[in-house]
């Protein structure tokens, strides 16, 4: 029993386990219920899970509320709307890598599920080498929030350049260094095939496991946003991982419903940027103008759901009459 109240990261380890637990029920309840068939995901089916994703990331945050206190509640609910606008952002880029394969939207999902598997974990690493680096240079979170506000500033003002996910370096790599098969096999990453030159059988990977590769590629590009973003709110690491990670476990869910419509979010970036600058700068504030003392967390939070949910609406304004131009 002592070691369930043992200190882990500044949280006792049973707060952890139960978080895990949930994480590995999730899972479990997307693998073995929601995904036993291959089939696309329809819009309402992907809102409706959705919904159930967010109800219990905000249920999660009530729980941390009253288990760590009002202020580390606000500090989790404005790391979870950050990574959650974030993730908007993410499924465009995730679009485009699977039209890029041609994977039909019947494989996606479980693709998207075990990109999601793999993602909680890299996260978990990056969080952690963050936590040790923070506690150990304190510093650091003026880096971070530099990093935030230079990368915010250049999100207002760069262009819409498109990914390049063919001329990605690891997908060129990979596909001179293992065999890559041009057709899909179904859910299979990799498959046995005739090599072309001995006629044996030689394990070669399929499409599917390429966009897996990139899709986290991308992931951890947006991590080193997402990550000093919420360091940059606070420092406690279970906050930290668990505002992260709850956000992230609804993006597959969240993708089958914007995919199709995430052209309309195209101000949202410019929104996002903001939210970077503001998280950024609230360090320095802090420090220079109220002397060292906390920025308060509901006025981040507010500043924080405002510009979001201003993001949101504008772009659904500016975009709402693009549907009848789009080609059918």
């Amino acid at each position: 029993m002592e070691f369930l109240f043992a200190d882990w990261l500044g949280t006792p380890a049973w707060f952890w386990l139960a978080f895990i637990a949930l994480v590995i029920a999730l899972t479990a309840f997307d693998l073995g219920i929601l995904n036993k068939e291959n089939k696309e995901m329809g819009i309402s089916e992907s809102l409706k899970l959705s919904a159930l994703y967010i109800g219990i990331a905000m249920a999660f945050g009530a729980w941390v509320w009253a288990a760590k206190g009002g202020e580390a509640g606000l500090q989790y609910y404005t790391g979870f709307f950050i990574e959650k606008a974030l993730s908007i952002d993410n499924i465009f880029v995730i679009s485009l890598i699977f039209a890029t394969f041609a994977i039909p939207p019947r494989y996606q999902y479980r693709a998207l599920l075990w990109g999601i598997v793999a993602v909680i974990v890299l996260r978990g690493i990056m969080i952690a080498g963050g936590a040790a680096l923070v506690t150990e240079y304190e510093w650091l979170l003026y880096v971070f929030a530099a990093f935030l506000v230079f990368t915010g500033i250049k999100m207002l003002f760069a262009g819409d350049k498109p990914m390049d996910v063919a001329g990605n370096p690891v997908v060129k790599w990979l596909s001179r260094h293992i065999p890559i098969t041009n057709e899909l096999h179904g859910e299979k990453f990799f498959v046995r095939v005739p090599d072309t030159r001995t006629g044996k059988l030689v394990l070669a990977a399929t499409p599917l496991f390429l966009a897996l590769v990139v899709i986290n590629l991308a992931d951890l590009v947006f991590a080193v946003d997402s990550v000093p973003a919420i360091f940059a709110i606070t420092t406690d690491t279970f906050i930290v991982y668990t505002s992260n990670i709850m956000a992230i476990l609804g993006l597959r869910a969240l993708y089958f419903a914007l995919s199709a419509m995430v052209h309309r979010f195209h101000y949202l970036k410019y929104a996002l940027a903001l939210v970077l600058v503001f998280i950024g700068s609230k360090i320095f504030v802090a420090d220079f103008i109220f002397g060292g003392d906390k920025f308060p967390p509901l006025v981040s939070l507010g500043v924080t759901v405002g510009l979001i949910a201003g993001g949101i609406i504008w772009s659904l304004v500016k975009t709402r009459d693009e549907e009848a131009v789009l080609p059918q």
